[in-house]
């Protein structure tokens, strides 16, 4: 019996060693400004929509912690509280229709979910408030597996400056350097942008991940996105729809500078703009409809205009 005790003392003591260790645990590594920002991409200055959209993604989880911590505390105080006895004999007495605890679980619930779309739509509205006077306007192409960039630059002089880009699809072979051959999108830094969103062929979708925005590209469709970079640097850019073959391959870099070096590259770029008379999809352009099936009997697809 004495050994029995032993053993119950160190079971407990090991269980309270973890539970400390695990508190522990988390209390040092929510003072981490990953932790402070949800695991989150970027930072809270990376754009001016990411302060905003980094709080509501907390904030969601810390309330979804909260009630799961009460759900789970009920359920496992159940369980103790109600548990069969030793000397119990037969079923527990039965009961129904709590009507004040049933109402509760009803209003409760609803009022959660009102209250977290009430957020996510102030938020949601906010991000999404067109900018009317946005210097840039940057129309985006994607194309299996590549993007277009068309710029429209309004100078402070009132000069207009178009330029446009045109990608080809990547080569990822495993090849040192092969990073240096995607697409570049340019942003000029404190800079309004408007991203005028469209596709060439099939659906797919802008995702830079550390602007914590993402739009999709539906043909025949322009879907927009404003946002301001405020952090000069190198990011990341993807095609977040599944879009045929070498969709892991449609990927582009992001290059946030200054005003007078985002102009040096407009002026290092092709002048004018590529419209829609280059898509593929058929019901925009029907010439089109050929050169995508080309395209997609040619080895690795196409890529180009």
């Amino acid at each position: 019996m004495r050994a029995q005790n032993d053993a119950g003392r160190r079971t407990r003591r090991r269980w309270t060693a973890g539970a400390v260790g695990t508190t522990a645990l988390l209390v040092l590594t929510g003072c981490s400004a990953e932790v402070q920002r949800g695991w989150y991409p970027g930072t809270r200055e990376t754009t001016n929509h990411n302060a905003q959209l980094t709080d509501l993604w907390v904030n969601s989880w810390i309330a979804a912690l909260v009630v799961g911590l009460l759900a789970w505390g009920a359920m496992i105080w159940c369980m103790v509280a109600y548990r069969r006895r030793k000397n119990d004999q037969g079923f527990p007495k039965q009961t129904a229709y709590n009507v004040p605890l049933e109402t509760m679980f009803t209003i409760i619930p609803i009022l959660m979910v009102f209250t977290l779309w009430g957020f996510t739509d102030r938020v949601q509205t906010e991000v999404d408030r067109p900018v009317d006077d946005s210097p840039l306007t940057v129309t985006v192409y994607g194309k299996q597996w590549s993007w277009d960039f068309n710029y429209s630059y309004e100078q402070e002089n009132g000069e207009v400056v178009e330029a446009h880009y045109s990608g080809i699809q990547a080569q990822l072979d495993g090849s040192e350097g092969v990073r240096d051959t995607l697409p570049v999108l340019y942003l000029p830094k404190d800079v309004p942008v408007h991203f005028e969103l469209k596709s060439r062929d099939v659906a797919h979708s802008f995702w830079i991940p550390q602007f914590l925005q993402k739009r999709d590209l539906i043909p025949g469709k322009t879907n927009h996105l404003y946002l301001t970079p405020q952090e000069l640097g190198s990011y990341d850019g993807k095609c977040a729809e599944l879009c045929g073959e070498f969709h892991s391959e449609m990927l582009f870099n992001v290059e946030v500078v200054d005003e007078a070096e985002f102009v040096q590259r407009l002026e290092e770029m092709e002048p004018g703009q590529v419209g829609d008379e280059y898509s593929r999809n058929p019901n925009n352009n029907p010439d089109g409809a050929g050169t995508m099936e080309r395209d997609l009997q040619t080895p690795r697809g196409g890529g180009s205009h």
